[in-house]
């Protein structure tokens, strides 16, 4: 159970490579999460995860999961979920693609929205109901400030992360009164490795920034964090900006 601070015990990432989880979950150990999850592809890398969370003093775990195959959700994260309450599932896994590439071979767009929304929302269901019957929790997903409005260098990425903000939105509406929180963060550019050799934006925030604002909405049991949180009134001002004037910013 999480403490009075809503720093939660248990922790289950969905995209356990993930640099931002991975930061959140250093971060929550620090605090008082014992016992994490970590659900992604088996590779090298999740076990390497997994090994650096151990050495903070961490029951970690790792699980194989697959954003693409949505018809294994349920009996995937059912496992997890059967060996003990999740106080957190942290919703992280998604993939930039490549904007130019992808324009001109449409499979790569569909790569992008399947992985990043469809997934999503398959994962996110399953997780949402497996939380809602053990009657707590909180759901945290990584959104981002390219859904708020497409970009010409971006869209396809943006149109997938805004399709999930919209999602994450109406689900924890439907959570509303049952125990349990949904809360959507909305990270600026994030300096990673995977984003390692992009040209970086104004307002650049990293994962380690990313992690302290999860565990401050989470004590605040925010719905909704943008990190940092200037990116609030920056993109008020972009999403309301005429059409003509948008496409001529340097954005």
């Amino acid at each position: 159970m999480k403490d009075a601070f809503g720093i939660p015990q248990s922790l289950l990432v969905l995209g356990g490579t993930s640099e931002i989880a991975l930061a959140t979950a250093r971060r929550l150990i620090a605090r008082r999460t014992r016992t994490v999850w970590l659900a992604g592809r088996p590779t090298p890398a999740l076990e390497a995860a997994a090994s650096e969370l151990r050495a903070l003093g961490a029951d970690v775990h790792t699980v194989a999961f697959d954003a693409l195959d949505p018809d294994s959700h349920e009996v995937v994260l059912g496992k997890v979920f059967a060996e003990g309450d999740i106080d957190m599932a942290l919703l992280a896994f998604g993939i930039l693609g490549d904007q130019a590439h992808d324009e001109r071979d449409p499979s790569g767009a569909v790569r992008v929205a399947q992985t990043n929304y469809t997934g999503a929302v398959s994962a996110g269901l399953v997780t949402a109901s497996a939380l809602q019957d053990q009657g707590h929790g909180s759901l945290v997903v990584l959104s981002s400030v390219a859904g708020e409005r497409a970009r010409r260098t971006d869209f396809i990425y943006g149109s997938s992360k805004a399709g999930l903000d919209a999602f994450a939105q109406g689900l924890g509406d439907a959570l509303h009164g049952t125990g349990v929180h949904v809360m959507v963060v909305r990270p600026g550019f994030v300096r990673s490795k995977r984003t390692s050799g992009l040209p970086e934006t104004p307002l650049t925030t990293t994962p380690e920034a990313v992690a302290a604002a999860v565990e401050l909405g989470l004590r605040r049991r925010s719905e909704t964090v943008w990190v940092p949180g200037t990116l609030r009134v920056v993109m008020s001002a972009l999403r309301h900006l005429p059409r003509t004037v948008f496409r001529r910013l340097p954005l």
